[in-house]
């Protein structure tokens, strides 16, 4: 059989499982994984919390797949603006999507574009210092910070909020953030959800970790709990639920006055935002449930809202030609596959679900399907990386290799060492860019 050549679009962690998987897998594959950024790691550099040191750990394994024989990483390149899907489509014999679900998913509601209101996704590149967002700017100088929903990303927002400046002493938080956060004069921060707290999607971990905070009161109005969790339940989902409500119960016992005040809110959406420039103030409404359906319950409410983050869910951006589920948000594939030759894993096929590890098993799943696929096939292959390397250059594209990755985390650790961190991130293309030598 000939060599299989691969690229894979989006050097994130469900892109580097199934590089991985693949090399480990398939006789004489080559495979390039391409980024837009000149960085990989995606959604672990992007997206995990500054201050979860731990999950970041994963890139000793991610950083041995990107270095390994037969893999070339390509950042900086992006599909259709240096190079298009149909000719990824041309130059390789596997065409794999693997580009993630960033683009915040609107509230919908009036007031949702007043400064001062924030995207999640945004706002969540914005403080671990993406470029696309790095200027953001949020407004960050009222008393009052809403949180719309009742996920781990509303909790890492609201965490970080919350953690006095030595709590963030060895999280990867970047200067610009830091320096905004210190300087905001919180009192009260809302997390807001339309459901109950039995359906809320936190993590017990994590929901834990708000109540370890030093300036942080957690308050919990105990008539909104239940006194247990209901029969019925999934055994898994059981265990989070009542370590949930654990915790919940304990907070609401709480007597605690601190500088900030960290509001738990069920049953309550969002129905506009209003203020005469700027956010202000928050319009809610309360909620009930049918079956598995949050509906209104007619009673409408107002919060002091300075701020307003909407984490309610994420969708895929896709690129010229690349069949897209637009309701959805996600690439159209059947189980991973998207058309002849082209393949799709991770939160861009199944929608922003699941943690790192989730997606590893997705990735696996797509890889045997990949490798399942080309076993058939035979003939002569494609010219792989050859053509695309002739392409770029002749584009004048800056490639950042795996060796400019290597000066750029290098620099990056440096930087931080300096200030006791465990890394300062370069926050700009072109930082980037010449810290890889370019």
């Amino acid at each position: 059989m000939n060599a299989v050549r691969v690229v894979v679009v989006g050097a994130g962690p469900s892109g580097l499982y199934i590089v991985d998987a693949l090399t480990r897998k398939l006789p004489q594959v080559q495979v390039d994984l391409l980024d837009r950024l000149p960085t990989p790691l995606g959604l672990l550099r992007g997206g995990v919390a500054p201050d979860h040191q731990a999950t970041k750990s994963i890139a000793r394994q991610f950083e041995r797949t990107l270095g390994k024989e037969g893999v070339r990483f390509l950042g900086n390149v992006a599909v259709g603006r240096d190079i298009s899907y149909a000719e990824l489509k041309s130059l390789y014999d596997v065409v794999v999507i693997t580009i993630g679900a960033m683009i915040d998913r609107r509230m919908d509601i009036p007031g949702e574009d007043l400064p001062g209101v924030y995207g999640s996704g945004a706002f969540v590149a914005w403080y671990n210092g993406m470029p696309a967002a790095r200027d953001l700017d949020p407004l960050l100088d009222g008393g009052s910070v809403a949180i719309v929903g009742n996920g781990n990303v509303a909790l890492d927002i609201a965490r970080l909020l919350g953690k006095s400046e030595g709590e963030l002493t060895n999280s990867d938080l970047c200067q610009h953030a830091r320096a905004r956060l210190a300087a905001a004069p919180l009192t009260d921060i809302w997390l807001i959800g339309r459901r109950g707290p039995l359906d809320a999607g936190f993590s017990p971990a994590e929901l834990g970790e708000m109540g370890e905070l030093s300036r942080v009161a957690t308050l919990v109005d105990a008539r909104q709990l239940p006194p247990k969790v209901p029969d019925g339940l999934p055994e898994e989902r059981r265990r989070n639920v009542e370590k949930n409500l654990a915790l919940l119960h304990d907070f609401a016992a709480r007597s605690e006055s601190r500088p900030v005040r960290l509001h738990f809110l069920f049953h309550a959406a969002p129905v506009a935002v209003s203020g005469e420039w700027r956010a202000r103030r928050l319009q809610l409404e309360r909620t009930r449930m049918e079956g598995e359906r949050a509906v209104p319950a007619g009673e409408t409410f107002e919060i002091a809202a300075d701020t307003v983050i909407s984490a309610i869910g994420y969708r895929s951006a896709p690129f010229p030609g690349l069949p897209f589920d637009d309701r959805q948000g996600i690439v159209s594939n059947r189980d991973g596959r998207v058309e002849p030759g082209v393949y799709t894993a991770g939160w861009c096929k199944r929608g922003p679900r699941g943690v790192i590890p989730a997606n590893r098993t997705d990735s696996l799943a797509v890889a045997d399907l990949i490798i399942q696929d080309v076993s058939t096939v035979d003939g002569p292959g494609k010219s792989g990386g050859v053509g695309l390397d002739r392409l770029l250059a002749e584009r004048g594209v800056r490639v950042v290799d795996f060796a400019g990755w290597q000066k750029i985390n290098a620099a990056e650790i440096a930087c931080g060492a300096m200030q006791q961190r465990p890394r300062e991130k370069f926050t700009r293309v072109e930082e980037l860019l010449a810290a890889a030598a370019f």
